[in-house]
């Protein structure tokens, strides 16, 4: 599956089909020149691994208590570090990020988590790399 985003809910964005149509195509092209025989040389790149989901602070009867910070706000795959400005309470008190490493939210103060407790989502950037691909001889 391919996932493009973000877009609000029930919204079809003619930039987001296109990428998503470059992406299929892109994948496409890979079989078919995997297919053919091509060699892939070894390479690395970087991605966001899920570390884990962050609910909103919340009292005793599960109430939200306070919002994603206007500073998080829109910044998917930016680097949060300890002290950061993370949530705002209803009475204008910040509530700064803890952590012992820069992490890397996404889907922040989506719609579509709201029921599922999700403010956002905690990921870590890593590399991974592949070795050299070549679909072997017969």
């Amino acid at each position: 599956g391919v996932e493009v985003g973000p877009q609000p809910q029930g919204v079809a964005r003619a930039d987001v089909l296109d990428k998503m149509r470059k992406i299929v195509k892109h994948g496409l092209d890979f079989v078919q020149l995997f297919n053919e025989g091509k060699e892939f040389p070894p390479c690395t790149i970087e991605v966001f691994k899920i570390m884990e989901k962050v609910d909103y602070p919340r009292n005793k009867n599960g109430e939200i208590i306070a919002i994603i910070h206007p500073k998080l706000q829109d910044q998917d795959w930016q680097p949060l570090k300890n002290g950061d400005p993370l949530f705002l309470t209803l009475d204008g008190k910040v509530i700064p990020y803890q952590g012992n490493c820069t992490v890397y939210p996404t889907f922040i103060n989506e719609a579509a988590y709201y029921e599922k407790k999700q403010a956002f989502v905690k990921t870590e950037k890593i590399k991974l790399t592949a070795k050299h691909l070549r679909l072997p001889l017969s």
